[in-house]
């Protein structure tokens, strides 16, 4: 028995999750597997109902699952509220507090929806097939200080990049295991011809790579890598990047298969819960059209 807890959301999660659990019964019936399904309020349907995107009591369901599905979360209706509260709060709760600092995005062509690519057929030909291991829970979207201030009476905003070995070499361990199961190739993204933090991500995959002979290790800088992707995708197995590269990188990967709507992801921890979502927004515009 797999006690699983789903959080749809907002706008086309609902839709997509009850799609979701059409599959996961499925799967029940077909191999015997059984799921304990429990449902819960996330993100702006949270906040109307309980007026905070992550309630403790959906934490404390999730912490005590087997994994999460989530469906999208966020809308026009909670724009005007202060960050803190808006529901994209949601999802970065849960992968802080559930500490899932691995996110693994594939991305592979559907023969049949080829179409769908914006790439040329000569340069699908080689085939795609991509899985980006995004760091989650440390970066710029998780470092202190950050703010707005006023100084000389004009408006200043900062945010920090922090990353601390500890973080670099448990998401680098994970991006070389996959890699092993795959063509054995991993690149490593930064930009550390800029970034300190990008320097300390070189020294310590290097350590790493030490532990996987096997894996062929090389380096690209993400501004190179965002133009290969478009150019030459099929040179690509394994990227493994930080918070901030990951998140925009996997979604030009996911326009290169045909949609964002085709990817989905997987976020994972040194243990249970991990928690699966699709990468695609909550799309408010076509909510409620099935």
């Amino acid at each position: 028995m797999y006690n699983v807890v789903l959080l749809p959301g907002d706008g086309i999660g609902p839709e997509v999750m009850a799609q979701a659990k059409k599959v996961l019964m499925a799967v029940s019936e077909k191999f015997g597997i059984a799921f304990n399904l429990k449902e819960a309020l996330v993100g702006g349907a949270s906040i109307d109902e309980m007026g905070v995107p992550l309630a403790d009591e959906t934490l404390e369901l999730c912490m005590k699952s087997d994994a999460v599905l989530f469906g999208a979360v966020g809308g026009p209706k909670w724009d005007h509220l202060p960050m803190e509260l808006r529901p994209e709060r949601a999802i970065l709760g849960l992968r802080k507090e559930l500490d899932l600092f691995a996110n693994l995005r594939p991305a592979f062509l559907i023969p049949s929806l080829a179409a769908k690519s914006p790439l040329k057929g000569e340069i699908l030909s080689k085939g795609v097939d991509i899985l980006v291991v995004r760091e989650l829970t440390g970066g710029l979207y998780f470092g202190e200080p950050k703010g707005i201030k006023v100084r000389d009476d004009k408006r200043i905003a900062y945010d920090t990049l922090v990353y601390t070995e500890d973080q670099i070499r448990r998401v680098a361990e994970i991006g070389f295991r996959v890699a092993q199961n795959r063509k054995k190739k991993l690149c490593l993204v930064d930009k550390a011809n800029v970034l300190e933090s990008s320097r300390l991500w070189r020294e310590v995959v290097s350590e790493v790579t030490k532990e996987f002979p096997d894996v062929e290790l090389s380096y690209m800088y993400v501004d190179n890598c965002a133009m290969q992707l478009v150019a030459n995708p099929g040179m690509f197995d394994v990227i493994l990047t930080e918070n901030t590269f990951g998140d925009i990188l996997s979604d030009e990967a996911a326009a290169i298969i045909g949609s964002i709507g085709l990817m989905p992801s997987a976020s994972l921890g040194d243990k249970k819960p991990y928690l699966y979502e699709p990468v695609h927004g909550s799309a408010p515009d076509i909510a409620g059209r099935g």
